[in-house]
């Protein structure tokens, strides 16, 4: 039971929005996206001074005096990678980070007299297909030189593939959990890639590429369409037949934690995203699929499910609402 609890909460500091675990906030978004961290201020006081920093040298890269109406962001520090890139609301003291690369990938501490608040930053490449595609997952390199290669999954904690070039050494793991990647896993002796064929939904996870102890992240979601007309009823099937006691499930929808249930403990977030699933979301305890009643267009976007029990699972659906 601890290994599974450890599991999802892994899950969900790698790869989502999850208040308050360890003391963080953690927020994950996509190369490109732009990212605002609160300071949880409305107003800032006259006296008030606060500074960011980053990292776990705790590199300043914005300060705001409101007291000598000074608000300055240093963005050539560590090799300008914030340059151009840093926005400090004058109000409340908000910091926004925008088109965001890996190398922001870190720590990022407010300070503000006696109190403090801390932000887990994650970026993570996400991959959407749909069942039966072709999907490469690069490795970013031309050419292996003396590189030693491996492509894990993050979750289940599972080495899939290698290439060790001192010695020619090229494997995959087909094997590994019930065989899911028989006959589908091609590896790129010159550059690394890894390509999946013929993918399912049992291949949705987190795969990691480690070069040298240098990792890379990539999600990949394997979507399930569904297209419902405004007013109608959604069922997001789980595709299992009963939960189990002990095992437990998130459901998302566009990052935020819209149903979760940890030890037999369900959790309804109705009052997230300006309540727009107030009174509309219902839970079948037996499987865990989600129904969504008196659908608008604002329920449009990506839904995901991660159990965690006998078996980890991950279902992925691309929702439309359309008007009439």
């Amino acid at each position: 039971m601890r290994k599974m609890a450890i599991k999802l909460v892994l899950f969900c500091l790698c790869f989502w929005r999850l208040d308050d675990v360890f003391g963080q906030e953690i927020k994950l978004v996509k190369p490109g996206d732009s990212v605002t961290l609160n300071s949880g201020l409305t107003e800032m006081k006259d006296d008030d001074e606060i500074q960011w920093r980053f990292g776990y040298v705790n590199t300043l890269i914005a300060e705001i005096n409101k007291q000598a109406d000074n608000m300055t962001v240093y963005e050539d520090v560590l090799d300008g990678r914030f340059r151009n890139r840093l926005k400090l609301d004058n109000q409340t003291g908000s910091l926004t980070i925008t088109n965001i690369r890996h190398e922001h990938t870190g720590i990022y501490k407010l300070e503000r007299k006696s109190l403090g608040k801390s932000f887990s930053l994650v970026i993570i490449d996400e991959i959407s297909m749909k069942e039966g595609d072709s999907l490469t997952l690069n490795s970013g390199l031309t050419e292996i030189k003396d590189d030693e290669i491996q492509w894990k999954l993050v979750l289940e904690d599972i080495l899939i593939a290698k290439i060790k070039k001192q010695t020619n050494g090229i494997t995959v793991y087909e094997e590994i959990l019930d065989e899911r990647f028989r006959d589908r896993l091609k590896l790129d002796n010159q550059t690394g890639s890894l390509t999946i064929t013929n993918i399912t939904t049992e291949h949705a996870g987190v795969y990691e590429l480690d070069i040298n102890n240098v990792r890379k992240r990539l999600f990949l979601a394997v979507y399930n369409e569904i297209s419902v007309k405004e007013g109608d009823s959604l069922t997001l099937n789980s595709g299992l037949t009963e939960i189990t006691k002990g095992e437990m499930f998130v459901w998302l929808y566009m990052n935020e934690i819209i149903i979760k249930s940890f030890f037999d403990n369900i959790t309804v977030n109705e009052d997230v995203l300006d309540g727009r699933f107030r009174d509309r979301l219902k839970l079948d305890k037996q499987t865990g699929s989600l129904t969504i009643t008196n659908t608008t267009t604002q329920h449009t976007g990506r839904y995901i499910l991660y159990t965690v029990g006998s078996k980890q699972s991950l279902k992925a659906f691309r929702v439309s609402v359309y008007g009439e």
